[in-house]
């Protein structure tokens, strides 16, 4: 048994290496815009039991976003992409559960001369790249967001305040922790799903089928607190990006 801390390449596309964290990232793309058609096909007044399963999705998530902000017309506002952080984190978090895996691969031979398995298939959030990837997509909107709401010049105010000596230096106390936040995002979301897929890979490496069914229903759960979690912080940064206090 060896388990890669990096993604493991499964082939290209051009010039464009393919790892296995990628491919089931986009399968996990394809799957929630093949449930986005689906949703939306036979809307109506009295909705079917597949529209109050969406509609219960987004009106929890609505009321999430909405308890953090506090504003109703913010919440409009800043919805749609909370929304999507969390559903795109917890759909790659839950598939990477699947059956199959992070087991079923490639056998190939290793610098140091061993054989080892190559996962076809691997949670997208258990690449470092990847959430990497929503940690500084999630930041920049933040800023975007915050030099939209409140302009531009009293925005950079909450960094670069030449106002005082104690003034400046808090502000650039304030420009590193939007840099650590991006790092506190990243490594957060990953070491929980990485940690989690180590977990069951090594149960099942020494007790196969029964051991570790309870430990996928806990990863099923950490799944959905760490999608929550990442989704609450980025609501909560957002609301102090567009505050001018």
């Amino acid at each position: 048994m060896e388990i890669s801390l990096a993604a493991e390449k499964i082939g290209h596309i051009g010039s464009l290496p393919v790892t296995n964290s990628m491919l089931l990232s986009w399968i996990a793309s394809i799957f929630l815009a093949i449930m986005a058609f689906w949703a939306s096909l036979k809307v109506s007044l009295i909705p079917t039991k597949v529209q109050n399963f969406f509609e219960a999705i987004i009106e929890f998530l609505y009321d999430t976003a909405n308890s953090v902000l506090e504003d109703e017309k913010a919440t409009r506002k800043y919805f749609p992409l909370v929304a999507t952080l969390f559903i795109f984190i917890i759909t790659n978090n839950w598939l990477g559960l699947l059956p199959g895996v992070g087991t079923i691969g490639i056998h190939e031979i290793s610098r140091e001369g061993h054989e080892v398995l190559v996962p076809i298939l691997r949670s997208g959030n258990a690449d470092l790249n990847m959430t990497l990837a929503l940690a500084i997509v999630t930041m920049i909107a933040v800023q975007v967001f915050g030099v939209a709401a409140i302009g531009t010049f009293k925005y950079a105010k909450k960094y670069f305040n030449f106002s005082g000596v104690i003034e400046f230096f808090v502000g650039i106390l304030e420009l590193l922790g939007e840099f650590a936040k991006i790092v506190s995002f990243s490594f957060r979301l990953f070491g929980n799903v990485f940690a989690g897929e180590v977990l069951l890979v090594v149960i099942a490496f020494l007790v196969a089928y029964i051991a570790p069914l309870p430990f996928m229903f806990l990863e099923l759960f950490v799944g959905f607190i760490q999608a929550l979690v990442f989704t609450m912080l980025a609501l909560v940064f957002i609301k102090g990006a567009i505050q001018t206090h």
